[in-house]
């Protein structure tokens, strides 16, 4: 038996990220019989995190990347309007220029679009009841639900503006309800009159409270045998191909095997085991009124007009959306999350949103340019598995996500169905 970085028989894993990718791949290594520590700078769910703030869908049909065909078009706003639902602030522009541009290469045909929603729906498919699956074992089922999402839009002219995404999540196997004004009253009675449609999904499913959820992985994690160290990964020790240890702020931590879930912040770590991917943060906002949830929806949806989500969580009501590319380190933008105050307003006239009482928030959701996530051995090393990227679908993909996780430390290779997530896609640099 060789020797590990544990003392041991068990194969050590340092997981870095406890987001709910990390720890849903802590979780499936420890049940392959690995020895799993839990590398996280801050308290896992805490909002330092991505998965604290976002809108808590787990949306088996999003599998529609954000760039489609005739995007390019709209570059021109993006740049002009530092308040528009996607922005890209002009100081960011020469560093993110590259990932733009391959951005608007992925959607360029609906081919291209297709081929991507075909590979997401395998990663999202069965989310709500692996979700579920993971919560009871966890002990929060409260916190996931399947009672279905709702998309409204003001007119069916508005909605037919859409049908390249319906289209291609109907090939792809994606059911959904059209609900005519009547029917959308009944169901969301404090919605504006200025709905008229709204297209439910009843396959998907929803989060209470995220951040609850994703801290309640980690203590299931560590329950089952995870240690969890309190510090960040600034490096990695590989040497002839095996990994040796993880460098942190505090210290070194002897490995046997690594996976890179940091997020945002795992492209410096992928470069160091050899695999450099054009990772960007899509900056995402949220505002909640704490302690209401009515007047407001009966079912999470999503407003086409604003572009964002509106959910009844367990703390409030949120509204979240937004996408502002200027890096990690930028100042926010609050001007960002009073859109989405003003527009929540709007699409409950009854509800009272003074602007003193909401909370806000800022995050960074990892993207890269395809809409795939990166799920894969990286370059450098077999004992180095990369599982970041998820831009807007991390809750909902991160069960699935941690099953081929630990396959891949298990197996140390790929297999035909990982391939379009192959973190080596984008070359060597």
């Amino acid at each position: 038996m060789s020797t590990t970085a544990s003392g041991g028989g068990q194969r050590h894993v340092v997981v870095i990220g406890a987001g709910a990718v990390g720890c849903a791949s802590a979780i499936e290594a420890l049940r392959r019989g690995l020895q799993v520590t839990l590398l996280e700078p801050g308290e896992p769910g805490g909002e330092q995190a991505s998965s604290f703030g976002n809108a808590g869908w787990f949306s088996s049909h999003s599998v529609v990347p954000p760039a489609l065909p005739g995007a390019w078009r709209k570059v021109p706003g993006w740049l002009a309007d530092p308040l528009g639902p996607l922005a890209v602030r002009w100081g960011h522009l020469p560093r993110a220029l590259p990932w733009l541009l391959r951005y608007l290469a992925s959607g360029w045909t609906e081919a291209r679009v297709q081929r991507i929603a075909e590979a997401l729906r395998t990663l999202l498919a069965d989310a709500p009841a692996l979700h579920s699956e993971l919560a009871r074992e966890a002990g929060v089922p409260e916190l996931v639900e399947q009672r279905g999402l709702l998309h409204v839009y003001r007119s069916r002219a508005e909605f037919e503006g859409d049908a390249l995404a319906w289209r291609v999540r109907a090939r792809c196997g994606v059911q959904w309800e059209e609900w005519a004004e009547p029917e959308l009253r009944a169901h969301e009675p404090d919605l504006d009159a200025r709905y008229t449609l709204g297209i439910f999904v009843p396959e998907a499913g929803h989060c209470r409270q995220p951040g609850a959820y994703v801290a309640a992985l980690a203590r299931h994690a560590e329950r089952m045998g995870a240690r969890r160290r309190a510090a960040r990964a600034t490096g990695l020790r590989i040497e002839g191909g095996r990994l040796r240890a993880v460098l942190t702020d505090a210290g070194e931590l002897p490995a046997d095997a690594a996976v890179i879930s940091a997020g945002a912040r795992s492209g410096d770590l992928a470069a160091q085991a050899g695999t450099p991917v054009p990772l960007e943060s899509e900056r995402g906002y949220h505002v909640v009124l704490p302690g209401v949830t009515a007047p407001g929806p009966r079912t999470p949806m999503m407003a086409a007009d604003g572009k964002l989500i509106v959910h009844a969580m367990r703390d409030g009501l949120r509204a979240a959306g937004q996408v502002e590319i200027a890096g990690l380190a930028a100042a926010p933008d609050w001007r960002r999350a009073e859109i989405l105050r003003r527009h929540l307003a709007s699409m409950f006239p009854a509800l009272d949103v003074p602007p003193a009482q909401v909370t806000t928030w800022l995050g960074h959701r990892p993207s890269l340019p395809d809409g795939l996530p990166c799920i894969g051995l990286a370059r450098g090393s077999d004992d180095v598995v990369l599982a970041f990227g998820h831009g807007h679908v991390g809750l909902g993909g991160s069960a699935r996500t941690g099953r081929w996780v630990a396959r891949l430390l298990a197996e140390r290779r790929a297999w035909p169905e990982l391939a379009p997530f192959d973190p080596r896609r984008f070359g060597r640099g």
